[in-house]
């Protein structure tokens, strides 16, 4: 996702600095932002082409680099250890007063905070793929974060093009994992108890959920449809949800063969190399397709509705 960030960062006006430590992703992290960038102005959200972006990046492979940068966004693997090496080569060169990010989807910020020697300047920052255009940025607090410094980060986001969540109080999978991890669990046991198959549950998801989280979230919608109906049915229906605490034996099997999904044409569904790519390239078409729309209803629509009639 390192490419992706970059390319937020460099659509909003910022110079980036963008180290690559493993040698094979120096050649090719300037191509992809470079697609990623000349897409931002084939529809529309740029207005300049890809060169007059390119001139405010640096890539290397020096943490050296950083010395003179506000915020660094760390984006390696989610393994701690590899993470802990990370901000101690990141914190021997960025000024004292330089806030640390993590781009973590699980790994609780205050665990993380405990490899820094500043941690009341360390933040979680949890991105959604693709970075460059999806509305959606969680800003996490661990237990030692100075508020300020995540409201800094929180009000910058703004710009970046995000509606930003400030989550104050640090949870492992923050907030959107939490409930989706909630969804995924339940999906694994309807397909392996043979309630439903993998294509009844994606379609069921597309149709339902799907179609109005765009607009809401949970608590809207249940207003928008009736809030003592969710009441009548939640007490009859939790007691029989998934808690299961394992591994599902349907994802297990995937993953010890090998399977990444379409990055290399095996996961849940068969596909051909090219249904692969094809999936791929219809995705990023999709993510932009559905920024348009959500632009168009932003999270205070109604109030700016209701201010323009007054």
């Amino acid at each position: 996702m390192g490419c992706s960030i970059a390319t937020c960062l460099l659509a909003a006006g910022h110079p980036v600095v963008a180290v690559a430590p493993i040698p094979a992703d120096l050649p090719t992290a300037e191509p992809r932002i470079r697609h990623h960038l000349n897409d931002l102005h084939t529809w529309k959200i740029t207005n300049q082409q890809p060169d007059y972006f390119l001139e405010n990046l640096t890539i290397t492979d020096t943490y050296a680099a950083l010395k003179n940068c506000r915020l660094i966004i760390e984006c390696t693997l989610e393994q701690p250890a590899i993470k802990q090496r990370v901000y101690e080569l990141i914190e021997a060169e960025v000024a004292d007063d330089a806030v640390i990010s993590s781009n973590t989807s699980a790994i609780p910020i205050t665990q993380l905070q405990q490899f820094t020697r500043r941690p009341q300047r360390f933040i979680g920052l949890h991105w959604a793929e693709p970075s460059h255009t999806t509305r959606f940025l969680e800003v996490i607090c661990g237990d030692q974060t100075d508020l300020a410094c995540a409201e800094w980060v929180y009000a910058l986001a703004h710009r970046w093009g995000k509606e930003p969540t400030l989550v104050r109080k640090d949870i492992r999978g923050f907030i959107t994992n939490r409930l989706m991890y909630a969804m995924y669990r339940e999906a694994f046991t309807l397909v392996e108890e043979g309630y439903a198959t993998i294509e009844d549950v994606d379609r069921a998801c597309r149709n339902n959920a799907g179609y109005w989280m765009t607009l809401v979230g949970v608590f809207r919608w249940m207003d928008l449809t009736g809030v003592p109906a969710y009441h009548a049915v939640l007490k009859d229906l939790w007691p029989t949800l998934s808690n299961r605490t394992d591994v599902p034996k349907l994802i297990q099997t995937i993953v010890d063969r090998g399977g990444r999904g379409v990055t290399n044409a095996d996961g849940f569904y068969e596909y051909t190399p090219e249904e692969a790519n094809a999936w791929r390239d219809t995705f990023e078409r999709f993510s932009f397709e559905i920024r348009e729309l959500a632009l168009r209803y932003p999270a205070d629509v109604v109030k700016q509705q209701l201010k323009q009639v007054g």
